[in-house]
């Protein structure tokens, strides 16, 4: 199915069903390819791209975090061509904001979880990632009810 891109601006549903990296794409039922807005990952291969922030973190570590952010691992995929597998989760539908064309297929989108965190914030809670100031919005602040749940810690 090809991802259907989102005009910046709009809202629009995710229920996710597939992640690809840290800071996505993350594969919506509805069709849109998510690109987690305000964040940097590093790439699968570990590497960073140059003008983007680069993280200690390992690119396993911060899908890891996304997935448990989503709710857990479910299995995985890996499609003809791929280097990489995809990970499927079953996660409750979000609401997201496109900031437009991520390239590459993908919406760049802040999304709101259904428990109310911040997708962008949650995944900066989990110290995987760092924010990309050229992509954050300044209004946007991080809380406390952003941070991982006591479930979501391993407690």
């Amino acid at each position: 199915m090809a991802a259907s891109l989102v005009a910046a601006g709009l809202l629009f549903a995710c229920t996710p069903t597939l992640v690809a990296d840290g800071d996505g794409p993350v594969w919506c039922v509805e069709g849109p390819r998510i690109r987690i807005a305000g964040i940097a990952a590093r790439e699968r291969d570990n590497s960073c791209r140059p003008r983007q922030p680069c993280p200690n973190s390992s690119a396993d570590a911060a899908m890891r975090a996304l997935v448990n952010v989503l709710g857990g691992s479910r299995g995985s995929v890996r499609f003809r061509g791929a280097r990489y597998d995809h990970v499927r989760v079953h996660a409750p539908t979000m609401k997201c904001l496109s900031t437009g064309s991520a390239g590459g297929g993908r919406t760049g989108a802040f999304c709101q979880m259904s428990d109310g965190r911040n997708l962008s914030c949650a995944m900066l809670a989990t110290r995987t990632v760092l924010r990309w100031d050229r992509y954050w919005r300044r209004d946007m602040v991080c809380s406390a009810r952003d941070l991982p749940s006591d479930s979501q810690r391993g407690r």
